[in-house]
Order: structure tokens, then sequence, then C-alpha cells
């Protein structure tokens, strides 16, 4: 590829075939040293024996972990995140703590935080009220590590209402304007082609605004150069339009997940 930016391995989609606290190893043996992840616990307030033994799985690997999903319930499945869900808000909010615990111990500086789905009986506006006090509580807990809070919009859910990179960065607007400087958006390539954006002019137009970029293939999901997604032109305009940040792969590998880095090299 011609662009000169990093990769960050996403280790909740790659290298699944092995244990969780396997995977960063893994993405150090396959010549990467950074890694991200979702959120990797089942609860939002995990026994720190189980935070212990992530901390240290990354610590022994000798790679960087650079991003991390704050708690988002069931994902993939039925939440796709709490942040706007009025009665997972003490969830979400007893979450902080151990993310920036976290943090504090690993250096990283990116958090996701998914907005999660519509639901059936919930006013949504009441919904959105909630992610924005949620995402402010955010912004300010991870503030204290160097953070930035992400917000993604993603595909493959009807009842998820950010969509688009107008969508997403709308409410990064509506977060910055309630006093959350350090809110960005997550810009998916994928997610954004997916969903019918222009990708190339959402690229052109905010590259410099990106707090994180992902990428995989599309159509399908896969690793670069199964699909008919860009993806080098996208990222080199991106770098020339003012990113600098490392590019997340987050794909479901079509072969081996260490024989899909081939496109990459």
């Amino acid at each position: 590829m011609s662009h000169t930016l990093g990769y960050t391995v996403n280790c909740s989609m790659l290298f699944t075939e092995l244990p969780l606290t396997e995977r960063p190893r893994a993405a150090r043996d396959a010549g990467f040293d950074a890694v991200e992840f979702w959120w990797p616990f089942e609860g939002a307030t995990p026994p720190p024996a189980q935070v212990d033994a992530f901390v240290d799985a990354v610590a022994a690997a000798g790679v960087r972990l650079t991003g991390l999903n704050f708690f988002a319930g069931a994902l993939p499945g039925p939440d796709r995140g709490v942040l706007s869900q009025p009665a997972r808000a003490a969830e979400f909010r007893a979450n902080l703590d151990v993310v920036t615990a976290i943090a504090e111990r690993t250096g990283t500086t990116g958090f996701n935080a998914l907005y999660g789905l519509r639901q059936a009986g919930t006013d949504p506006a009441e919904q959105d009220r909630v992610a924005l006090e949620n995402t402010v509580a955010a912004a300010a807990a991870v503030a204290r590590v160097g953070g930035t809070v992400l917000v993604e919009p993603i595909s493959g859910a009807a009842d998820y209402p950010l969509k688009t990179a107008r969508q997403g960065l709308d409410f990064v607007a509506r977060a910055r304007e309630a006093g959350a400087a350090n809110v960005a958006l997550l810009a998916d390539l994928y997610h954004l082609a997916v969903n019918g954006d222009d990708v190339a002019a959402v690229v052109r137009d905010h590259a410099a605004e990106f707090g994180h970029v992902q990428i995989a293939d599309a159509p399908g999901r896969g690793e670069p150069g199964t699909g008919e997604l860009p993806l080098d032109d996208l990222l080199t305009a991106a770098q020339k339009g003012g990113y600098q940040g490392l590019v997340g792969l987050e794909y479901k590998p079509t072969v081996p997940t260490a024989q899909s880095f081939g496109r990459l090299r």
C-alpha cells in the first residue's frame, strides 16, 4: 500500500481461532506492534483477576493496546452498545472506572462508545439525551488518561441510529457543545460504504477530524483485496487530508488470520 499509516490489529475480529489472551502474542508474531479490542469481558465490571490476565497478556506480548471499547452489552448481538439505553446507564458509568484503570496500565487512548439500538417503548429523544450524558461522562473519565471517546456509525443493524458519517459527526458536535472536547468520529470505512456513504467524499472532507479509522473490504467484510473498496486510495487520501493515526484491521478473515495480511505488505 502506498500510504505510510501504521496498523493496529483488532483482536476481537482477528485471531479468533485462539483464546483471547493468546491473540496479542499472535499479532506480535505476525509482525504488528499494536492491538485493539472490543470490550473483552462479559460484564461491565469484571473480576480484577480477569482484568489482570488481559493486561498481562498484552504486556507479555510486547504490543501496545491502542484501542478498547467501553462495555457494549451483548456484542455482536442484540445490544450493539449501551450508551443510549436508560436502564443501563448505571452499568455504563460503573464501566468507566474499569476502562480508565486499564488505560492507566496500558497507555490506551482510543475508546469506542457504541451507541446502542433504538428500544421499543423508549422515547428516542430520551435515548439521545442519555447517550449525550453518558458520552460527556465518558469523555471526562478518559480525559484523565489523555483519551478520546470514539463515536462509530455501524451497519447491519436497522435500529442503530448512527449509520452515516454525517450522523456520527452531528453527535460528536453535540457532545463538544456539551463540553466534551475529546470526542471524535470513528470512521470504519466498511460500515460507511455498506450504509451507502460516499466514502471518498467523507475522507476528502473530514479526514483531519477522524479520531480513528478501521477497515474491512466491502462487500463481505473480509481482508483487503476480497471486495471492491479502494482501501489503499482511501487511506492514502486520509493521510494526505491530515489523518495521522493508526488504521484498525477489523475484518473477518477468509483465510487463517496470519495469511490474511498479505495485501498489507
